[in-house]
């Protein structure tokens, strides 16, 4: 069943040209998608099935691992059986895990289904061998596992028939007893061992919250500070998923994500769209300032110019910043360009650079993107044996002297040139300086 229209996103020619240039990126990777036992009950489910397709469609290889913990309340509720553990984070006694095999039977026949429906084959298999947790604080955690081994050989060869392994959260040991694991730990296990670009938490949420506010793009060492510090508020039910994707980044997972499986079309915006949907945890080399290339010149101009049209930054044609492509750099994610900045300098003051054409992108703003710009110029510019960074500005005047610690510019610290210009084109701007 859709969910309605208010929870669609409409598609837009720019977003098939959009998923084309993540095409040749993502083929023949591994997404680990784990899917919250609430999810798959849910009305979008189906949605996300034919989302599933389509990553499939465009040779993405797939694993889902579900869990059960809405169904296991839900029938520990009917039945008036008392659970010892909800999550497989605790003690798992004979009752609870009772009723965690019959919840989970009835899980993995409803993921069956979907695929079927959706032409897609899949495979639940005992690839993955656990162990039991064993004594924690003094406590017997009775039939509660976790993960000892994965037969990561059985898993590549289903991919490779186009098959997705379904996992379930009731695992066996070396003897065939099951036991009871924690789905979105098991999770972030296989994104290690299969060497998954992606481990994709679908939840009830709208993505990692942390203080009250959504998280969209977080660092791993903003993430690992944030889980030590016992003063940042954060659900618990997403507490969990947090340090399992800290887990899987630290092992070479490149990103993680948590965001809305309820939302219609939100895994593919997600996945293929630069904003995306929920929140991605991305590993410490994912902020990345690069010196432009020749081919990055018609981007800049396209994002910067709704900027000149405001009269925030100075007219430059493509050919002029193509011209002087080597002066620009620009801040990529994930192989989007989504903020630059140029250093100029002058023939008449060659220990003077201007630091121009700041910009990011709105979505990214006060996300302290322009800063690191300004930084990265500032590295930049005493590299290169420049003693003064000057800027000129008509709107970001507060930015440049809080931010960044410029000041205000007197004549004489502005190049001949530079002066002659200012007094020329009209624009009134205000001149700052920096000694570096």
């Amino acid at each position: 069943m859709a969910t309605s229209r208010s929870s669609e996103r409409p598609l837009k020619p720019t977003d098939l040209r959009g998923i084309l240039k993540y095409v040749p990126m993502f083929r023949d990777h591994i997404f680990v998608i784990a899917l919250d036992g609430s999810i798959v009950e849910h009305e979008n489910f189906q949605n996300l099935v034919t989302d599933i397709a389509v990553l499939r469609s465009l040779n993405i290889n797939v694993v889902i691992v579900h869990g059960i913990g809405k169904q296991l309340r839900d029938m520990s509720s009917r039945q008036r059986v008392k659970l010892s553990d909800v999550y497989g984070e605790g003690v798992t006694d004979k009752d609870t895990m009772e009723i965690a095999c019959e919840a989970s039977g009835i899980v993995s026949q409803t993921i069956i289904e979907g695929l079927t429906h959706a032409n897609l084959k899949c495979a639940i298999t005992n690839a993955i061998r656990a162990t039991q947790v064993g004594v924690i604080g003094g406590v017997d955690q009775l039939l509660t596992g976790k993960v000892e081994k994965i037969d990561t050989p059985l898993l590549k060869s289903l991919l490779s028939q186009g098959i997705i392994p379904l996992i379930t959260p009731i695992l066996c040991d070396r003897d065939g007893n099951s036991l009871r694991v924690n789905s979105d730990s098991v999770a972030a296990d296989l994104a290690v061992e299969l060497g998954a670009s992606k481990l994709i938490y679908l939840t009830p949420f709208a993505g990692l919250i942390l203080d009250g506010k959504i998280q969209v793009n977080l660092s791993l060492s903003a993430l690992e500070r944030a889980l030590q510090k016992k003063s940042v508020e954060i659900e618990e039910r997403l507490r969990g998923k947090a340090q399992f994707a800290v887990r899987a980044l630290n092992n070479g997972t490149q990103r993680a994500h948590i965001l809305d499986g309820r939302t219609n079309g939100g895994l593919l915006a997600e996945i293929f769209d630069k904003v995306g949907t929920g929140s991605m945890i991305h590993a410490n080399d994912y902020d990345s300032i690069r010196p432009a290339k020749k081919k990055d010149a018609q981007f800049i101009y396209n994002i910067t110019k709704n900027a000149v049209k405001n009269k925030s930054l100075a007219k430059r044609s493509r050919q002029l910043i193509e011209s002087h492509t080597e002066d620009y750099f620009v801040y990529e994610i994930d192989e989007s360009i989504i903020g630059c900045a140029c250093l100029r300098h002058f023939d008449d003051a060659p220990l003077t650079a201007e630091l121009c054409s700041v910009y990011v992108q709105p979505f990214y703003q006060d996300r302290g993107v322009g800063k690191k710009l300004v930084a990265y110029a500032e590295l930049q510019a005493r590299e290169r044996g420049i003693k003064t960074l000057i800027t000129c500005t008509t709107q970001t005047y507060g930015f440049f002297k809080s931010v960044c610690g410029f000041e205000d510019a007197r004549p004489e610290n502005l190049p001949p040139s530079r002066r002659e210009e200012l007094c020329e084109n009209g624009r009134n701007s205000k001149a700052l300086f920096k000694k570096l």
